[in-house]
């Protein structure tokens, strides 16, 4: 589930998913047909936008997208063990290792072992990667939260009733197609 805090950032997470048989059944009328594209093509003009600010911030700091979100994530929160940050950018462990590997030989971040339990490795900015993310003052999701910012209190908090009851039902959706597209290890 998406909260505030949250980064939705998956975009930076260059993964590959077998697509997903979700059933469209509902008939729109065309108002609502039109109304529905209106709203689809704002979403997807944000998320094309954020893609395209980020991978542009990112190429003139020299880095990769998902680089650059690793970097402004610890920047903005702090340590962060490697499940934290891959959960915080919505990838998997092993895509974030990478991520992280490439960093660390460019000094930009380092690996501390938790004084309470051995097994988790913290990733932390270095003063290079402190200094790095302090010269990139303006990341997509700020643009973002400046433009939410800008409506009044009460249309951010219908935003916000909106957005994440959207988020549920694309989760429920998701997760109903994943159900019914999983081998059932018959046969």
């Amino acid at each position: 589930m998406l909260t505030g805090r949250r980064f939705a950032s998956k975009y930076f997470a260059h993964e590959t998913f077998a697509p997903l048989t979700v059933p469209v059944s509902i008939p729109f009328s065309p108002d609502q047909k039109a109304d529905v594209d209106h709203i689809l093509e704002a979403i997807f003009y944000l998320y094309t936008e954020g893609r395209r600010l980020t991978k542009e911030y990112a190429r003139r700091a020299n880095l990769t997208s998902p680089q650059l979100t690793v970097l402004k994530i610890l920047e903005t929160f702090g340590d962060l063990s490697l499940s934290e940050l891959s959960e915080r950018i919505r990838a998997q462990n092993s895509t974030v290792t990478g991520i992280i590997d490439r960093m660390e030989r460019e000094g930009l971040v380092g690996r501390e072992r938790s004084k309470e339990d051995r097994r988790v490795v913290y990733i932390r900015l270095t003063a290079k990667g402190a200094q790095l993310a302090r010269e990139i003052p303006v990341e997509p999701m700020e643009i973002l939260r400046q433009a939410i910012l800008g409506l009044s209190k009460e249309e951010g908090r219908e935003l916000l009733k909106i957005s994440t009851k959207l988020a549920r039902r694309v989760n429920q959706i998701v997760s109903a197609a994943e159900e019914s597209d999983e081998p059932t290890g018959k046969g």
